[in-house]
């Protein structure tokens, strides 16, 4: 797949990530779309190591989107804690 299908991927894969993780993030839209490319990699990575399968075949493939958006539920809820962290110290 190409680049530009990457980030559509990711793109929409953060939406979803965003939908069913819902709350207040700092950052906005440009953190999200950041959290799904970079969770759509790491989805396909990790699908890749862990279960030995090519989970990244093509754009249309439901193996690809289900690891696009489980890699970016792990960033957004990784994404949440550091900076959750960050905030709670500097109003403490």
């Amino acid at each position: 797949m190409g680049i530009i299908a990457w980030i559509v991927i990711g793109l929409l894969a953060g939406i979803i990530a965003k939908a069913i993780m819902p709350g207040k993030d700092p950052g906005g839209i440009i953190i999200t779309m950041l959290i799904g490319i970079a969770g759509g990699l790491l989805g396909g990575w990790l699908g890749k190591v862990i279960f030995g399968v090519d989970s990244i075949d093509g754009f249309f493939e439901l193996s690809t989107w289900l690891a696009a958006i489980v890699g970016s539920l792990i960033l957004l809820a990784l994404y949440r804690l550091i900076t959750g962290n960050r905030r709670s110290h500097r109003h403490a």
